[in-house]
């Protein structure tokens, strides 16, 4: 029997991109057409390789600077999300390069909380683990200070639980704007201790 269920729920991918440096006040992904996703993540990028230094993220469990498995290898938002952030911003919208975003998504609802270990699968193949939610930092609010004089700072509370997620790949293949994505959900109850 399969641990994890195909859903109904269908993601188009809007938008791509690669964030190649490490500068997070300029925070700028390059935007793309396509991307052959490895099991290092996309080539080049800065949050490319199996394995990463441990962050304040995972504090908890390790040390800072701890090499552990790479689970965010790439960030994926919700085009629904953005649109939320932006109107509590206060601004038009929010280019997801300014956010380091690796994926722009359209079409799952809450998208932010969908289970970890769900699985986003394109028509290639190429499969991507959701890790967790992407909690909203300090770095996307700098960058977007560039573009929103005045509004860097609203970026944090405004994207509480829209911020997407992170995630690593689990099969090779290309992702395409416009593909749609099949999203497969872990097949458990939900947790209740």
């Amino acid at each position: 029997m399969p641990a994890l269920k195909a859903t109904d729920m269908i993601a188009t991918v809007t938008w791509l991109g690669a964030l190649r440096s490490d500068d997070r006040t300029a925070l700028m992904s390059d935007p793309a057409h396509n991307f052959d996703l490895t099991f290092d993540g996309i080539v080049g990028a800065f949050h490319a390789g199996l394995t990463r230094p441990s962050c304040s993220r995972v504090s908890s469990q390790y040390p800072k600077g701890t090499p552990i498995k790479n689970e965010r290898q790439l960030s994926i938002v919700s085009e629904e999300e953005l649109a939320e952030i932006a109107a509590i911003m206060g601004v038009d919208s929010i280019d997801p390069a300014r956010l380091g975003a690796t994926m722009v998504v359209r079409g799952i609802p809450d998208f932010t909380h969908v289970p970890p270990s769900s699985r986003l699968q394109a028509p290639s193949g190429a499969t991507v683990v959701v890790d967790m939610e992407n909690r909203p930092c300090i770095f996307p609010a700098k960058s977007l200070e560039v573009s929103h004089p005045g509004k860097g700072k609203e970026f944090k509370p405004a994207a509480a639980e829209k911020r997407g997620v992170t995630a690593w790949v689990a099969a090779e293949g290309r992702v395409v704007v416009g593909d749609t994505l099949t999203l497969h959900i872990p097949d458990q109850r939900a947790w209740a201790p």
